[in-house]
């Protein structure tokens, strides 16, 4: 009913085929006519052929067929795509200038344009261009492009085979050429070779130095699709100054809010608010600026999935909330929750419905709507109900997945016991935990407390002071949460065992009188029993909103964004270190602004699913506040967090509290893979710490990181100082452990383990039934339907769900840790081997993944779920595997 056919996606291509075909035929006839039979070659002698790849311009999978017919029409009238080599060698004699540059040859067109048919699906369009080689050019250092055509397109290569005296040369460009009105200067592109600045050919320095100037900007006006600026700005543009129920306050430059920076787009300031950025409409949120190389590419399913998530905002979660019932408002069994992964809840019937259907983009109809139209997508089953159904709800799994599930990096060992709070007490009163030995020593298989804390056994989950300060404003709305700690027990067999969970509130008169505290134990049996499930509830809530907007939002995208501004802004394409860190930059910041449209803005898909609500960004840059760049060190921030101790005689100078830690496990094996192969690059080019300190790119990159992109940390006396090749090694480290390991470790396992919301609460609804009450003798009576109307109700969890699992699939054109979109990144041997090692050591780290993931002596790597731990394994197929290593923060 609402579908398109295969057959009707068949005759459509067929069509367009046939339809390109003859405006193909008519457009060689013209040109042949006006042009000659030799249109499109050189009637001089040629010298050097050349390979140019580009894709054309397209849209979605179909081809922009009105840029097509212009395009073509502009080569009829002389108007060409054409490339002129600077040379490396030669000095352009002509120059006015008193610096030295390349010299400049002539201009070569790209043939058979009009006779190179584009493929229906997107696809790479070869084109040949011979060039009469001027012997004054030598050996060319760059090259010139110029597209007086009326679209863009995407360079992908250029390669000249038999350069008189230098062979093969090969260019890779990876980069959106607008047409030439759109420039103040040609695009330049340059040779694959790394250099510092101070090894740079001086004829190619003028260009080299040019084309960063263009890159910054000018920090003035409205940017533009076509615009290549690389800039900052605050997070001034999720509110909404207008609506009273969407005013935020301006998050970053200030000691209050301070936050990294993010792109700049240089939309206006709001009428009410010169301080807030105008936002875009939801409609129109696809065009936020992001330079157009930072976008996603043709091939990347996220295009669709972008459109769906923002189809879910826009006008599913509105018609849910008009035309639900009270069966849509609740899921009243665990059965109900079950038929969303058959395809079993039904949508309300009526005009409203036809309305949604209207506006859904075609993927995310195919994502939501059942062919028959009856009712929502069957979703896939999650991996933690997928063995088991009742797993998830055992205190085992719940304990395991605090290291080997979606938010690993929280746990902490208890080094003093009871737990103390770091909260300034004149604020807050005494906020130190209400966790004695009596609450848990028959827990401790017959050992005293403090043989248990001596010995390195006692854990803990601490989301008390990160959220004490919200909970009252949190709970005057619909939503009930608690601050909690959740201590455990680490037994003989390598498992931990949670013994006590506190839940936290503010004290009803005064936040200075303190916290009121109410501590939870293990039960098996009774009201009791119902009691500590709700309990591991409002800890999974609460560690849902923390690993959503600290571990995963602030932690990967919000931090690495700047890094990614700098680099384009101060690292030139020549540079080496961009070419090391280019890779994992990729679609960053395009996830980021659509992100800030549609995930994490003022009544965004975030703040409507999660706890956190209105106050989702304000806390995360609290927190954001004590982040410290070399503490994000995966064995640095082990041994903060007292999962490790340094250790000479253990793999990779570490010896794990936890033995069987599964993320730490892995994680330090990938790890240590990027730090060697790290350290085999960066000592190829810096052989010396004066070579670093006398790089000027590197030190305005690290100089505009610090005071700029990260500004609101500039003063904090952590930061390297960048004055030896170490500190290079180290910082690019972290850089790409971010971008790739720990993003893929808290990214990826979101559906596999939230995707059946029980196990992973958003939000909590009601506070624990207190003992004489009604609702306490609904706990005893019906404990599941008390459970279910205190976590997330179907609503939010239909919206949860939908979008992580878009967030945890991996695209087709996915590029992994220790591949390259390119295999001829650079020109230099010793590089290119020492990334073939890394490659061939990641696939040695898959093979020993694999093997411990079927030792059955590692409980924690399976668990009761049966769900085995393959987060950090390097590669994935494409899809929802929960495993894979993406090189960046792409989704």
């Amino acid at each position: 009913m609402f579908g398109i056919s295969k057959n009707e996606v068949e005759k459509e291509s067929e069509r367009h085929t046939q339809t390109c075909t003859c405006m193909d035929n008519m457009f060689q006839k013209v040109a042949k006519l006006l042009l000659g039979e030799d249109y499109g070659r050189k009637k001089t002698k040629t010298k050097v052929k050349g390979k140019v790849v580009l894709m054309k311009k397209n849209v979605l999978d179909f081809n922009d067929l009105g840029a097509s017919v212009l395009d073509r029409a502009h080569e009829l009238f002389g108007q060409h795509i054409s490339i002129q080599f600077i040379s490396v060698t030669h000095a352009d004699s002509g120059s006015t200038e008193k610096r030295l540059r390349g010299k400049v040859g002539e201009p070569a067109i790209l043939e058979d344009w009009i006779s190179t048919i584009t493929p229906l699906t997107v696809g790479e369009s070869t084109y040949e261009v011979t060039f009469d080689w001027d012997v004054e050019i030598g050996l060319p250092g760059a090259f010139l492009i110029q597209n007086l055509h009326h679209s863009e397109f995407y360079l992908m290569t250029l390669t000249l085979e038999n350069v008189p005296g230098h062979g093969q040369i090969h260019f890779v460009c990876n980069s959106w050429v607008y047409p030439s009105k759109y420039y103040t200067k040609d695009r330049i592109f340059f040779a694959n070779k790394a250099y510092l600045p101070g090894e740079t050919p001086v004829l190619l320095r003028p260009y080299r130095e040019e084309e960063l100037v263009i890159l910054r900007g000018n920090g003035t006006g409205m940017l533009e699709k076509w615009d290549r600026v690389y800039d900052y700005a605050l997070y001034n543009d999720l509110g909404d100054p207008d609506d009273e129920d969407k005013v935020r306050p301006v998050i970053g430059r200030s000691s209050e809010y301070p936050y990294p920076r993010r792109g700049r787009t240089g939309r206006p300031a709001t009428e009410s608010d010169p301080n807030t950025e105008s936002r875009l409409s939801l409609l129109e949120s696809n065009k936020v600026y992001v330079p157009r190389d930072e976008r996603f590419g043709h091939l990347k399913k996220s295009d669709f999935l972008a459109y769906g998530v923002e189809s879910v905002l826009k006008f599913l979660l509105p018609e849910f909330e008009g035309l639900a019932d009270d069966t849509l408002n609740e899921f009243d069994s665990f059965e109900d929750i079950m038929k969303l992964y058959n395809g079993g809840i039904k949508l309300p019937q009526g005009p409203s419905l036809d309305r949604t259907l209207e506006n859904i983009s075609l993927q995310m109809f195919r994502e939501l709507i059942r062919s028959d139209g009856e009712g929502l997508a069957k979703y896939s089953i999650p991996q933690v109900i997928e063995a088991d159904l009742s797993a998830w709800s055992t205190d085992e799994e719940f304990a395991r997945e605090m290291l080997a599930g979606v938010n690993p990096v929280s746990i902490q060992l208890l080094k003093e016991f009871p737990p103390t709070s770091k909260l300034d007490a004149k604020v807050h009163g005494n906020q130190n935990s209400s966790i004695r030995a009596h609450h848990i020593e028959e827990h401790l298989d017959g050992l005293e407390v403090d043989e248990v804390v001596k010995a390195n056994r006692l854990f803990i989950l601490d989301h008390h002071d990160s959220l004490m300060p919200y909970v009252k404003r949190i709970n005057a709305t619909s939503t009930k949460i608690y601050a909690t700690r959740t201590l455990l027990f680490l037994q003989k067999d390598g498992t931990l065992k949670p013994i006590a969970i506190e839940l936290s509130l503010p004290h009803e008169d005064d936040d200075k009188f303190g916290a009121i505290n109410r501590v939870c134990t293990p039960a098996k049996d009774g009201v009791e029993a119902s009691v500590w499930h709700l309990a591991k509830a409002y800890v999974a809530a609460n560690d849902s909103g923390v690993h959503q907007l600290i571990s995963h939002w602030l932690n990967t995208h919000a931090v690495i964004e700047p890094f990614v501004i700098a680099t384009n802004r101060q690292l030139s394409a020549l540079h080496p270190i961009n070419k090391l860190l280019h890779p994992h930059f990729r679609d960053t910041m395009n996830i980021n602004a659509a992100a800030r449209n549609v995930l994490i803005s003022s009544k965004g898909i975030l703040e409507r699913t999660f706890f956190t609500g209105k106050y989702s960004i304000e806390m995360s840059s609290k927190i954001y506040k004590n982040w410290v760049f070399p503490n994000q060190a995966l064995p640095v921030e082990l041994v903060l967090r007292g999962m490790a101790v340094e250790d000479s005689n253990s793999p990779h100078g570490l010896r794990l509290t936890i033995e069987d830690y599964p993320y730490a496990v892995d994680g330090l094996e990938i790890w240590s893979a990027i730090k060697i192969w790290v350290q085999e690059y960066c000592t190829f080019y810096y052989k010396t710490d004066d070579m670093v300190q006398s790089d000027t790119e590197l030190q305005s990159w690290w100089k505009e990181i610090r005071e700029e992109g990260h500004g609101d940390l500039k003063h904090e006396p952590w930061w390297p100082k960048m004055t030896s090749v170490q500190d290079v090694i180290d910082s690019c480290t972290i850089i790409i452990w971010i971008s790739s390991a720990l993003h893929a470790a808290v990214n990826f396992g979101q559906y596999p383990y939230a995707g059946y919301p029980p196990n992973r609460p958003t939000l909590t609804r009601r506070l624990m039934p207190e003992p004489n009450t009604l609702e306490y003798d609904e706990l005893k009576d019906d404990p599941k339907k008390v459970f279910l109307k205190t976590v997330s109700p179907q609503i939010q969890s239909l919206l949860s769900i939908t979008l992580i699992e878009i967030l945890s699939r991996h695209t087709s054109d996915e590029i992994y840790l220790g591949q390259r979109e390119c295999p001829e990144w650079t020109m230099d041997a010793e590089p290119l081997k020492a990334f073939e090692n890394f490659g061939n050591k990641l696939k040695e780290i898959e093979g020993r993944i694999v093997k411990m993931n079927k030792d059955e002596s590692l409980k924690n790597r399976y668990g009761p779920a049966k769900v085995p731990y393959t987060l950090l394994h390097p590669s994935s197929e494409e899809g929802l595997t929960g495993r894979g290593i993406p090189n960046s923060v792409s989704i």
